[in-house]
């Protein structure tokens, strides 16, 4: 046997009669006929299988069940009216998808959105980091902003600052001793990548890709064990390296341009949320 639903409308109803001993004041109280009233009492009746209401010398009034079942009516109204209530307060979770290069995903970008958070505690974002060639051409599909990297002076979107590629290695610069040199590198695509293998290139430099990664933590960790050399940010430089110098015996670098990339159509949320990393990370476009 299926269990009976008990309408919060007719409950209204059934209480409305109960208190007020009458379907006709009943029905002027929920703004009703009498009949519409009468109507919705016996269809609660009829669900239930069992008499609620009864008629005395003082007027309408509840049976022994229609008691009983008085007190579960209140209760399930007022936790339907909360529930309502709570749920209509509540404003809706906004939603910010942000595309970010590794490095800057793990040292720059979660301090700031810590802040932001604390501010906009209804807001959500959701961080991808990883090579960001590709991720501008996605904004409004995939993401709302994007922070990625560029040769200097190229690239659209709006100038954050101005990162110098330096060469790291471990302290003991184990790796340097070897030939051809290890360099620990990151996926095709990546810019620091295509620059290392030109510049070695460029300069006659035996060398050999001894370890790819697309994470930031992995390549240090290789080039913190002696392993190999690799290639990082003067400003996301990673404690446990070393930045090699020209002393060193490598070529030099070029800089590269960060910038901020802003789909078409953005909420007010992911607005807020760019110029908040816009001021977190800018800095005087001048070489490190």
């Amino acid at each position: 046997m299926a269990a009976a639903d008990l309408d919060p409308d007719l409950l209204k109803t059934f209480l409305a009669v109960a208190e007020h001993r009458s379907f006709t004041r009943a029905a002027e109280h929920l703004n009703r006929t009498q009949s519409a009233v009468s109507v919705q009492v016996r269809r609660l009746e009829e669900r239930l299988g069992m008499k609620l209401l009864q008629r005395n010398r003082s007027g309408v009034v509840p049976t022994a069940t229609g008691d009983e079942l008085r007190a579960y009516a209140q209760r399930i109204l007022a936790l339907h009216a909360e529930a309502v209530s709570t749920l209509r307060a509540r404003k809706p979770e906004a939603v910010i998808r942000l595309g970010v290069m590794d490095d800057y995903g793990t040292i720059l970008v979660p301090p700031l959105l810590a802040s932001f958070a604390r501010n906009h505690p209804a807001v959500r974002v959701e961080v991808e980091t990883g090579l960001t060639a590709t991720m501008p051409a996605r904004l409004g599909e995939a993401y709302d902003l994007v922070i990625a990297m560029h040769p200097v002076g190229r690239g659209d979107g709006e100038l954050l600052r101005r990162e110098q590629a330096v060469w790291a290695a471990a302290a003991s610069g184990r790796a340097m001793a070897v030939d051809p040199l290890p360099v620990a590198l990151y996926p095709p695509g990546c810019l620091f990548r295509q620059w290392a293998a030109e510049a070695l290139d460029r300069a006659g430099r035996p060398w050999r890709l001894a370890f790819v990664s697309r994470t930031l933590a992995a390549v240090e960790s290789i080039a913190a064990e002696g392993l190999a050399v690799t290639v990082v940010k003067a400003g996301t430089l990673p404690p446990r390296l070393r930045a090699l110098s020209p002393r060193d015996g490598l070529p030099p670098l070029p800089a590269a341009d960060i910038r901020l990339h802003c789909a078409r159509k953005l909420s007010r949320a992911a607005a807020m949320l760019a110029d908040h990393l816009q001021r977190g990370i800018s800095e005087p476009a001048t070489l490190c």
